[in-house]
């Protein structure tokens, strides 16, 4: 966001006091992710206010929009919060059982923190339907610009090697079982899982062909995606895993690598399968291993999506698209 923005000339300040910078898994729930926000919270009121425009809130903000409207003084609050607390960690996660106590605390946070905001900005439309019904808002206050990748890491050229590639937090939005059923399927296969998270357990029954590393720096992302044969995206049921478009497809579409990922609503909002990705049905094992298969052994083919996928995020997702996408958003508000 900030990167497009100042692309499509925009003055952007930010105002950043570190609360999960060093933490590997961000929204740890328990006192001490409290303390850490009441602190950065304090922090921020603390600074001396300056002429802005509009204040922006990116993800993870929804604790950040009190002090945001504090903060703002009338001017305009525009919400990026990418996903709904309530969604990803009762409905996704599973963290929490639905209707219980903290389930519906973390509904109310949602709610509140998008009233709180003049504009919220979901990141596919299948998600602005949800966000709107969630907070029960006009549909016209909520707006919708892609993800995105900074180019600056994330650009071309591609050039693979045989190993199949999947990059992410292990969650069950992912479809990390369905990724691993698949590869059993295809043993002469190499694939690597980059990635720790709540299904690190998963893993340890992992088929021989599938090589686990935990952690891949942010800064060495982008070569990872540029050596890998084909990046996988996500493959999960939920209605959450349908309504996304997951960081690690469009990074891997900025750098020109073919994609295989499920065929969702969302995905259909910015790709078409065969032409600029191979779109397969989420949880479906055997579908996915036939995709894998197919780009196993047919270089043309991949030389196509690839092609495809990359002219599809320069068409639509690209930091010059998505930074006038965002002038507009803030212009709209000012």
């Amino acid at each position: 966001m900030i990167s497009c923005l100042r692309r499509a000339g925009a003055d952007v300040v930010e105002h950043h006091v570190s609360a999960w910078d060093e933490a590997e898994h961000k929204w740890a729930a328990g006192v001490g992710a409290a303390t850490r926000v009441a602190v950065a919270e304090a922090k921020l009121l603390r600074r001396p206010s300056e002429d802005f425009d509009v204040l922006l809130v990116g993800y993870p903000g929804h604790f950040d929009l009190p002090a945001a409207r504090r903060v703002a003084h009338g001017r305009p609050v525009v919400f990026n919060p990418l996903v709904s607390l309530a969604d990803t960690f009762v409905a996704d996660r599973a963290r929490f059982a639905p209707g219980s106590l903290p389930a519906r605390v973390l509904r109310w946070i949602d709610r509140a923190s998008f009233h709180a905001a003049n504009l919220v900005v979901a990141d596919t439309a299948a998600n602005a339907a949800s966000f709107s019904e969630l907070a029960q808002l006009p549909r016209e206050r909520v707006r919708v610009c892609f993800v995105g990748a900074e180019e600056r890491l994330f650009h071309p050229p591609w050039a693979p090697r045989k190993e199949f590639l999947f990059v992410g937090k292990l969650i069950p939005l992912h479809g990390l079982e369905t990724i691993l059923a698949a590869a059993r399927l295809l043993p002469d296969l190499r694939l690597t899982i980059a990635g720790s998270g709540q299904l690190e357990q998963v893993l340890r029954e992992r088929p021989p062909n599938v090589r686990w590393i935990p952690w891949i720096d942010y800064a060495a992302l982008g070569d990872a995606y540029r050596s890998a044969r084909c990046a996988l995206g996500i493959f999960g049921t939920s209605d959450k895993a349908a309504r996304v478009i997951p960081n690690k497809v469009f990074q891997a579409l900025a750098c020109g690598a073919p994609v295989i990922t499920a065929d969702t609503p969302a995905a259909r909002e910015l790709l078409v399968d065969g032409e600029s990705a191979l779109l397969v049905p989420p949880g479906d094992a055997e579908t996915l291993a036939d995709a894998l298969r197919r780009a196993a052994a047919d270089d043309t083919l991949l030389e196509r999506i690839a092609t495809g996928g990359q002219a599809a995020y320069r068409r639509s997702a690209s930091e010059d698209v998505l930074g006038g996408c965002w002038l507009e958003i803030v212009e709209s508000v000012r």
